[in-house]
């Protein structure tokens, strides 16, 4: 009986089943309007508060037992966003992350167990080099996953644009993907390189990684 309601209980979701054709077929998927226009607004608006309370701190490179701080690779300041002390704002991102990985647990069977976010802003000028997001001490990153916090009207011109790198039949190409509002960007972590292009206004985003063990 409990197999059952299992079954009945669960629905197809069309943009998660999206996402997952995406990544099944290309190792990335882009969603449009992954977040309203109002619910950026208030994610957005928790970031600045944050950052005005000089909450955040110099990106590094490595993992949180192996960083260093290197201006010549990335340029951001980032605030690492803790669920179980998360505020209303928060709240929204963290209910529609949860609700994708279980998800993709159930339908994908990827064993995601563990996740981790952090507000990031670039200053004008700021970059982040050529990089993966794995690293030889941990390979627990699975993937990684970018939501777009920037102001509504953001251009090209702005710059700022996620680069990733792919593989196509043995020839590298990139793939060219702009911070507007809204979007979120899944790829797979030990897999894809990728870079941030110098941004020419602030550029902000809730980054992160879904994670195995």
């Amino acid at each position: 009986m409990s197999q059952l309601f299992e079954e009945i209980a669960f629905v197809e979701n069309p943009q998660y089943e999206r996402i997952i054709e995406d990544i099944l077929a290309r190792q990335y998927s882009v969603v449009e309007d992954f977040f309203t226009d109002e619910e950026v607004l208030v994610l957005r608006q928790s970031l600045i508060e944050k950052h005005e309370e000089d909450a955040f701190k110099k990106a590094a490179i490595g993992n949180r037992v192996n960083e260093i701080i290197v201006k010549s690779i990335r340029g951001d300041v980032i605030l690492w966003i803790d669920e179980m002390k998360a505020n209303e704002a928060e709240m929204i991102f963290f209910n529609k992350i949860n609700s994708l990985v279980s998800y993709l647990n159930k339908t994908c069977f990827l064993g995601i167990l563990h996740k981790e976010f952090h507000y990031a802003l670039y200053p004008e000028g700021t970059f982040y080099k050529r990089h993966i997001d794995t690293f030889q001490n941990d390979d627990r990153r699975k993937l990684s996953i970018v939501c777009y916090l920037n102001e509504a009207g953001w251009i090209q011109e702005n710059g700022g644009e996620l680069v990733l790198y792919l593989d196509e039949n043995g020839k590298e190409t990139e793939k060219v993907i702009y911070p507007f509002p809204g979007r979120l960007v899944v790829f797979e972590s030990q897999v894809i390189e990728h870079e941030v292009k110098p941004v020419k206004t602030e550029r902000m985003s809730i980054t992160g990684w879904l994670k195995t063990r």
